[in-house]
């Protein structure tokens, strides 16, 4: 069951109480997981029972995603001001510098984090900004597509879709490559997940100007991409191991953008490893 914790955050307008939403588990080293636009703390399921044995893992619904709530006014949806938010969050939760994880946008963060010296490690699953304009308008335009689809379908057809490894596929086949092997209440969940996403327009329009140029040194990385990522396509990892040189570059075989139930042993061990 998923856990709330509220704390304040600084804004232009004054201190701000945020809300989010997380699960807790294992033990050890403490981890913090982030998922991408759209979805929730459940797209680590997958990988949890590996990775609870070596770590305090803490997946997170980012603010305006899943079961959290969207940002207050006054605090933006840009990286300036959600980077802080979870550093706030891990004060709140008594976590110092964490081991991060990432996917997406949750990727993007993670590295935004260690560049701010904020975690001990990151991996970074298919993380955002390391785009073409080109590749971005793609990547944005797949996503309201993704969006639209899942506020136009009425319940009963997400039910009736995910019974079938075809509906599943057609409803999921955009982040994963292996969508039969997701359960059907998860991707139901999970396409409720995107329609009633709050900080989902929000995020994308900041995410216009959004590019990673800058080094993380100092700690270890890891930028791990899907061979068959259909979003933001693997070639981009080639151009974030030249800007993060010190980086170690993981290609993930068979897996689509969302790895972590395409092959979770391998996305696990990757995370271990980065972690160690």
């Amino acid at each position: 069951m998923a856990s709330t914790v509220s704390f304040s955050v600084d804004s232009p307008r004054g201190p701000r109480t945020v809300s989010v939403a997380y699960e807790r588990t294992g033990s050890g080293e403490p981890l913090l997981l982030l998922h991408g636009i759209g979805h929730h703390h459940q797209a680590w399921d997958p990988v949890l029972p590996a990775l609870a044995p070596e770590r305090d893992v803490i997946a997170v619904d980012l603010p305006g995603f899943g079961a959290s709530p969207a940002l207050p006014d006054g605090v933006p949806y840009g990286l300036g001001s959600v980077v802080p938010v979870l550093g706030a969050l891990c004060q709140a939760l008594g976590v110092d510098r964490p081991h991060v994880a990432g996917n997406s946008l949750g990727g993007l963060l993670a590295l935004e984090l260690g560049r701010e010296k904020l975690v001990r490690s990151v991996t970074a699953l298919s993380p955002a900004g390391f785009w073409t304009q080109g590749e971005r308008r793609y990547a944005f335009a797949t996503l309201r597509a993704m969006r639209q689809g899942a506020l136009a379908m009425p319940m009963p057809l997400i039910e009736g879709l995910s019974r079938s490894a075809a509906g599943r596929a057609a409803l999921t086949s955009t982040i994963y490559a292996r969508p039969g092997r997701r359960s059907p209440e998860a991707v139901v969940s999970e396409t409720v997940a995107l329609r009633e996403a709050a900080g989902f327009h929000e995020t994308l329009a900041v995410g216009r100007t959004v590019a990673f140029t800058d080094d993380v040194p100092g700690l270890p990385v890891t930028v791990a991409w899907g061979s068959r990522d259909r979003l933001l396509l693997r070639r981009q990892g080639i151009r974030a191991k030249h800007t993060i040189p010190g980086a170690r570059l993981v290609r993930l075989p068979g897996c689509g953008h969302v790895p972590m139930n395409d092959d979770p042993a391998l996305v696990a061990r990757v995370i271990l490893d980065t972690s160690r």
